[in-house]
């Protein structure tokens, strides 16, 4: 990778247009990176017109991030191999249910010492079990694959208020490299080299938030609150020591992708709002994300699913009994209330 490098933002929502103002100021004052940074748009209508063309002209992703103008420099591109087509730096933020499609579409666009970063916070479940977002991505693409999680919610991080973010990479070079292209003053980072431990974290916390939702339409209150975190965490450590290939250290837990991730999204994100609205609606999650997420999907119920799958075929589902919960009450009819009697009757040590 010689040269300016440049970058390729695969995704435009809520999150990836956050990024894209990160990303679009600091590659418009490096000589490191090519200034016109490419952003794949999934088009669609908006008032009669086209949200490239609204991005493009007026530089705002007036459905997914209203009120935040983004940089000139960032180009929306509604084809995804156009997008991508010589790209150095891949950035992947958006639903991982689109993933596997448009990988099929970029493979054979994208270079072979092209290194990506994913975003994304969520898990699928392969013919093997549990099957993490940046190895779908390495798989299709063949590419070397990092990834970013933290405690990073997107409208704060546009508003530039102060938080931490991880970034999980092997190679150190590379790790400094993302993190020239994405570290601000008000959007700080740490590079760990424990990939897989960073990613399970993004997708497990999403779990434990709606677990977090279920006891504030229980009106709970703050001490049980605190008890879903805390055993929620010990059920991601305790499943990233099982499914990781390669160390899974509690240090990587204490950085921001692990128990700052997890307070922000059981106090702040939408899987903890949307849990809140089942216990009060009575309505399903499906019914309800389409009622309150403008076209966004949620993770936490879904990647519960993958989870329970993953955790009743290695016969562990009693050793999980806050994950298994969430599952239950989200798709199989089980009493919200249950979800207190999986808090009382947690082991002490997993």
């Amino acid at each position: 990778m010689s040269g300016r490098k440049k970058v390729c933002i695969v995704g435009s929502g809520n999150w990836g247009s956050a990024v894209a103002i990160i990303i679009g100021k600091n590659t418009a004052k490096s000589n490191q990176f090519d200034p016109i940074v490419k952003m794949w748009v999934y088009e669609e209508m908006i008032n009669g017109r086209k949200l490239t063309e609204i991005i493009n002209t007026e530089h705002e992703n007036v459905k997914y991030l209203p009120g935040h103008k983004l940089p000139e420099n960032v180009i929306a591109v509604p084809n995804i191999t156009e997008a991508s087509d010589g790209a150095d730096i891949l950035v992947f933020v958006l639903p991982h249910q689109f993933i596997g499609r448009l990988c099929d579409q970029m493979k054979d666009h994208v270079k072979r010492d092209a290194i990506g970063i994913s975003l994304i916070k969520g898990i699928d479940e392969g013919p093997d079990g549990l099957k993490l977002i940046s190895h779908i991505i390495r798989e299709k693409l063949d590419i070397e694959m990092c990834v970013l999680m933290g405690a990073n919610i997107a409208s704060e991080v546009a508003d530039e208020k102060f938080c931490e973010t991880t970034i999980g990479c092997k190679n150190k070079t590379h790790g400094q490299i993302l993190k020239d292209l994405m570290q601000t003053t008000n959007f700080r980072i740490t590079v760990v080299e424990e990939c897989d431990t960073v990613e399970i974290c993004g997708a497990l916390k999403n779990i434990v938030a709606v677990g977090a939702g279920f006891c504030d339409g229980l009106s709970y209150g703050d001490n049980t609150k605190a008890a879903v975190i805390r055993l929620g965490l010990m059920e991601m450590l305790a499943f990233a020591k099982l499914f990781c290939k390669g160390p899974v250290t509690s240090a990587t837990f204490l950085e921001s992708c692990g128990v700052a991730d997890l307070v922000t999204t059981c106090y702040g994100g939408r899987n903890r709002r949307v849990a809140e609205a089942f216990v009060k609606t009575g309505k399903s999650v499906e019914e309800l994300e389409k009622e309150m997420l403008n076209g966004q999907k949620l993770q936490g119920p879904q990647t519960s699913v993958e989870v329970y799958k993953v955790l009743k075929q290695k016969n562990l589902v009693d050793k999980f009994p806050l994950f298994a919960a969430v599952f239950q009450i989200c798709y199989e009819g089980r009493p919200v209330r249950d979800f207190i009697t999986c808090l009382q009757n947690h082991p002490e040590h997993l």
